[in-house]
């Protein structure tokens, strides 16, 4: 668990006031890492950078990859020559695990492909923080950095990955895309109904994924007002990423893996593409993802998947087949006796 949080309107201008503690000497450099989306903007000024502090501007608009992380620490331990005070991700999920992933890496030996997995990583990370300005991927709270490497999309899983502080200001989400805000917020949805549907389900897990699913419900069901939105969205998001914590997500989540990779389609947009053709799995939950797509307008993507090579669709399958904890929370250990590449194939096609 992230072992310190605070939360509330307003509260990034705090960061200076945690940094400064953590702070060895003028020259360990705190590394921002901030989605290129804000270059320009506002926020920029407000970013507590002193001394040698870097501020790095990543996209967003493809998933992290091993290659970024690596080129990363690379870049870093030739310009500094020593490792950082910190790392500090400002953004949505994938700046959140690209900040993850490069805390790890710099205090660990070869490449971040060779810890795409379980509880790989064998030394504690680099200081790390968390400011999400996107709500729904709960990557802030999660122990998981996802990225795509040259063999597979899958995730640096580890107690190190987590970060040891988190910032949660609902006003850094002002200004949000409204498919985007969409897409982010059924990413948490679709955690939740993965988790509470799952075989790994607990006691624990329950509690938090019953009531991300409930403040899903008030925003994408409801009619709260803006700021309230935010506000609950963000707790959705961190109540969410907890529940998956302590058990797993599922079908939706596995099948998505596969368009990650092979056709980089958005983690947000490749569940929600996905999880409207699993009624045979989460027959409720697709229900109510109809009525939140209806009410909120979202038209999806058809045709996705329809130009596929047949060596595109094998690797599409290969990757998706290769999740096998997201199989077994939803399926049971018997999971490939009803899971074959042909059916998971026949999935894809319809997307």
């Amino acid at each position: 668990m992230v072992p310190r949080v605070i939360y509330g309107t307003g509260s990034f201008s705090q960061l200076a006031d945690i940094l400064m503690p953590r702070r060895r000497h003028a020259d360990a450099p705190v590394i921002y890492l901030v989605d290129d989306v804000f270059e320009g903007k506002p926020l920029m000024g407000r970013i507590p950078a002193i001394f040698e502090d870097q501020i790095i501007l990543v996209s967003a608009a493809e998933e992290p990859k091993t290659t970024q992380v690596d080129a990363l620490v690379s870049r870093i331990r030739q310009t500094f020559g020593t490792n950082p005070t910190g790392i500090v991700g400002i953004g949505g999920g994938s700046v959140l695990d690209l900040a993850k992933a490069l805390a790890v890496m710099l205090n660990n030996e070869g490449g971040s492909a060779d810890y795409q997995g379980w509880d790989l990583v064998r030394h504690p990370a680099v200081y790390h923080v968390g400011v999400p300005t996107l709500s729904g991927t709960g990557s802030e709270v999660s122990r998981t950095a996802v990225l795509t490497g040259p063999e597979r999309k899958l995730g640096i899983n580890s107690d190190y990955s987590v970060f040891d502080q988190v910032v949660l200001d609902p006003d850094l989400t002002k200004g949000v895309p409204r498919e985007q805000w969409f897409y982010t917020g059924m990413d948490c949805f679709i955690h939740c109904v993965e988790s509470l549907n799952g075989t790994f389900l607990n006691a624990f897990s329950k509690s938090y994924g019953e009531m991300a699913l409930t403040l899903c419900e008030e925003v994408f069901l409801g009619e709260l007002p803006l700021q309230e939105q935010r506000e609950k969205l963000m707790m959705a998001s961190w109540h969410g990423g907890m529940s998956i914590a302590y058990s797993q997500v599922g079908v939706a989540h596995a099948l998505s893996y596969g368009l990650s990779y092979v056709l980089g389609t958005p983690h947000g947009l490749g569940n929600c593409l996905v999880f409207r053709h699993l009624s045979e799995f989460y027959p409720e939950g697709v229900e109510t993802f109809l009525s939140m797509q209806e009410k909120h307008g979202i038209s999806l993507p058809e045709g996705v998947c329809a130009g596929l090579s047949d060596e595109q669709l094998e690797t599409m399958v290969s990757v998706a087949m290769g999740m096998e904890p997201l199989w077994e929370n939803a399926l049971g250990p018997e999971w490939k006796s009803t899971i074959t590449p042909e059916r998971l194939a026949g999935y894809y096609q319809r997307i």
